[in-house]
């Protein structure tokens, strides 16, 4: 039995690449139709007015406005944009 690992092993090099995820405007920021609101994993943030959600939760907005957030609970966090 050899005492040595092989020189072809390794147990690092597996690291992934960041996802860039989380707020990308935020609340009082103008936005206009397409616009990335969000990033995210899973619905963490719920949809509101004016805003519509991609295949990978991604939120963005409908129409030219205002971004709000509004927060009922912490459970139940909503974006929505308001016309300016």
């Amino acid at each position: 039995m050899a005492h040595k690992k092989g020189s072809g092993s390794t147990k690092n090099g597996r690291d992934s690449n960041s996802k860039r995820l989380g707020v990308k405007k935020y609340g009082g920021q103008i936005v206009r139709p397409g616009n990335i609101i969000i990033r995210q994993r899973g619905s963490k943030f719920k949809l509101g007015n004016n805003v519509n959600q991609g295949k990978d939760y991604t939120i963005y907005s409908l129409i030219n406005g205002v971004v709000q957030f509004e927060v009922s609970n912490k459970k139940n966090r909503r974006v929505s944009v308001y016309p300016i």
